[in-house]
């Protein structure tokens, strides 16, 4: 994974400053992103004290939270309610209100009835006016995903597609979990590839993008299935706009990567996390030390900052 290795990380936060985050942050610190007369600045979540709050403000806040796993129950997280419920205290302890939320998949372990009834009441507790969900795998187990959409994602096109807009930005939910491809790459699939090209066709090339999916859209590590085999047609239909930013879980951990016009970003699980790319057998549960899983888990916050043309996003820890 030579690729991945940072190689100028002269703050000790993780950042390569000729432009790419290329490390897995699974071991804690998050980072606020903005981006500042082209360049994209970083500010390492643990020194956020350091910072002027003025220059984190924004006209829209809000939150990312991804791979839930209600049902879980193995000794690398016995009880993946409660750190959901972490998570919840942790958004709503945030200075400014998420306008939303964005879940990011993978809510439940089995798609069980008690599973998505457990979820979907935990969450109600978020101090936010919407909840938007895309499925993961685990969420799509048995019936395809129709028990899921009828839950979370009613009025969504195919296998529980959309978008919207708010406060000038473009937001678009994807599915890449419906056809997984040999490894357990996602996929995306003609039919939504050809609603996603009409739904960004009418916007003006000024307006923010926001992709949402469970599986990341870039090739994090193939070899475990961590990426989406046909991502580049997608993101082909993006690249005359300014600013697009993809966020996606199933990785169970803090990676981002900015290609050109588009920054990539995998957030944390709120259940339990994985190893970093390549660094055991396979992708799995891994357990660590009862008094490190919050360090762990965590919640990413976004927001738009006015005069800027790329979001600022801070990742945080269950510990923090």
């Amino acid at each position: 994974m030579s690729d991945d290795i940072i190689i100028h990380d002269h703050n000790n936060d993780g950042i390569d400053r000729r432009g790419f985050l290329k490390c897995m942050a699974w071991a804690g610190t998050g980072a606020l992103f903005v981006l500042k007369g082209g360049v994209l600045r970083s500010f390492a979540l643990s020194n956020m004290g350091l910072y002027d709050k003025k220059d984190m403000k924004g006209e829209l806040s809000f939150v990312q939270i991804s791979d839930s796993h209600i049902g879980f129950n193995k000794p690398a997280n016995p009880d993946v309610l409660s750190t959901l419920n972490a998570a919840i205290a942790k958004i709503n302890a945030l200075p400014t209100r998420p306008a939303f939320v964005l879940h990011t998949g993978d809510l439940s372990q089995l798609s069980k009835d008690t599973e998505f009834d457990t979820v979907d009441q935990a969450l109600k507790a978020i101090k936010t006016e919407k909840i938007f969900y895309v499925p993961g795998e685990h969420d799509v187990i048995n019936d395809e995903g129709k028990q899921f959409r009828e839950r979370f994602a009613k009025g969504s096109k195919g296998d529980g597609w959309y978008s919207f807009d708010h406060s000038g930005t473009h937001f678009v939910g994807l599915v890449n979990v419906a056809n997984l491809k040999a490894g357990g790459l996602g996929s995306l699939g003609h039919d939504q590839l050809e609603w996603l090209e009409k739904d960004v066709k009418p916007l003006k090339s000024s307006t923010p993008i926001v992709f949402f999916a469970h599986i990341p859209l870039w090739s994090v590590y193939p070899e475990w299935g961590w990426g989406t085999d046909d991502s580049a047609q997608a993101l082909s239909y993006v690249k005359r706009f300014g600013s697009v930013t993809v966020l996606n879980g199933h990785i169970h951990q803090t990676m981002q990567k900015v290609e050109g016009n588009v920054t990539f970003h995998t957030a944390m699980s709120t259940a339990f996390p994985q190893p970093a790319p390549g660094t055991a057998p396979s992708a799995g549960p891994m357990k660590v030390p009862a008094d490190k899983l919050n360090s762990v888990l965590g919640i990413t916050d976004v927001k738009n900052v006015h005069g800027k043309t790329s979001l600022a996003i801070i990742d945080s820890t269950l510990a923090g």
